[in-house]
């Protein structure tokens, strides 16, 4: 009796995932620039995600594992940095008082959180706690395509559906997100120019994240390349040693 009431308990434990899993819409593909063995990071996009960033999502989200100074490996130089970092407040050392005073951040600092603790993020956004960035293309499968797919992805409210607070994302698991839409298209004036179509805009915050995430992923994969072509030289000598060899013998 009680192996059949563990097995009805499991199947029906089951049952329930799957319906939970086929509840969550797969994200859309899209071929980033760095996707595959012989992508690499368009930095020109990176560099407009960041815009995005500071301009739209640095109100609620941090990037608190990210230093400034990390922002050369996108091709920015130590003024620049400097200039992007000053528009943010940071807690300077105390003083002979004891009196800790603001200063503008600088190229060494990492970037600043724009909330001082996670209780004031939460009372800002209806107990919501906008999650840190740094890390947010890892912490999701196909992270890359997930992002950008759910930035797409708000739709009018389905009749019938309640979101209570929420809105509706098909992307998002329970298709109800906290967040209201952070991106329309024309949020921003592109510095170098570019068209900041709603598109347009989601490609390039996601690039940018997925460079915060994995800063060391162009290195990683010109590693992976002297690796593969070292590998393969080296079959082909040994290919050659083995056929030398073996024709002596024979």
């Amino acid at each position: 009796m009680k192996k059949k009431l563990f097995f009805i308990i499991l199947i029906f434990l089951f049952c329930k995932l799957g319906f939970a899993a086929s509840d969550v819409t797969k994200p859309m593909n899209y071929k980033f620039s760095f996707d595959g063995l012989l992508g690499s990071l368009d930095k020109n996009s990176a560099q407009r995600g960041l815009q995005v960033f500071t301009e739209v999502c640095a109100s609620c989200h941090g990037l608190k594992h990210l230093a400034y100074r990390n922002l050369e490996d996108i091709g920015y130089d130590k003024n620049q940095i400097n200039n992007i970092a000053k528009q943010f407040l940071v807690d300077d050392i105390p003083d002979e008082n004891g009196e800790i005073k603001k200063r503008n951040a600088i190229y060494s600092d990492n970037f600043v959180d724009p909330y001082p603790n996670e209780e004031a993020a939460k009372a800002a956004n209806n107990g919501a706690y906008p999650p840190d960035l740094t890390l947010i293309i890892k912490a999701r499968k196909d992270g890359a395509n997930y992002l950008r797919s759910l930035l797409l992805g708000y739709e009018d409210t389905p009749e019938g559906f309640d979101v209570g607070e929420g809105y509706y994302n098909k992307y998002m698991p329970g298709k109800i997100i906290a967040m209201p839409q952070p991106l329309y298209g024309e949020d921003i004036e592109y510095q170098d120019g570019t068209n900041p179509t709603l598109e347009q805009e989601v490609i390039d915050v996601v690039t940018f994240l997925t460079w915060a995430s994995m800063p060391e992923l162009e290195k990683r994969k010109s590693s992976g390349i002297k690796v593969v072509i070292f590998l393969v030289v080296m079959t082909f000598f040994f290919f050659l040693s083995y056929r030398k060899i073996w024709k002596e013998i024979k």
